[in-house]
């Protein structure tokens, strides 16, 4: 994991982090052809979008209340393949690619949480963590309510 000289570092890091997620999810969006698959990604653009502002708060001088549940996993996303997003994706396609994107992001606010001295941090790391992970947890019940019982 790449090595920061300051709070501040993180936080940036961070911020870019979440605007790459908000790309992200515009991006499957606007290749999404059915409104309701494209107004559920916009409604996770829109989410990242929270998450950055979030960060943006900490990062000039305000409070967050920690997390006071941990999110359920179902685990859908670990047994997956991988995907590569295309302009004629699948529902289920662009589904595996954002619980495995989430799962990421889960894992990477997870270190960074385990890195930082500074508890203030911690506790933005470990929010935005669950956050990703009621994400991943919704992505994966789309699949089993949309894909696996389709099949």
């Amino acid at each position: 994991m790449k090595e920061w000289k300051a709070p501040e570092d993180i936080l940036d890091f961070a911020i870019e982090n979440e605007q790459s997620a908000v790309d992200f999810y515009r991006e499957l969006a606007g290749k999404a052809e059915k409104p309701w698959i494209r107004d559920l990604f916009e409604e996770y653009a829109k989410e990242e979008e929270v998450h950055k502002a979030n960060i943006e708060a900490v990062k000039a001088g305000q409070t967050l209340k920690p997390v006071s549940t941990k999110v359920l996993d179902l685990k859908l996303g670990d047994y997956l393949v991988a995907v590569e997003p295309t302009a004629d994706m699948d529902y289920q396609s662009a589904l595996v690619l954002a619980m495995k994107r989430e799962k990421a992001a889960f894992r990477l606010y997870t270190a960074l949480a385990a890195k930082v001295e500074d508890e203030a941090l911690r506790e933005l790391f470990l929010r935005l963590a669950q956050e990703e992970a009621k994400h991943k947890l919704h992505f994966e019940i789309e699949y089993d309510e949309h894909i696996l019982t389709e099949n």
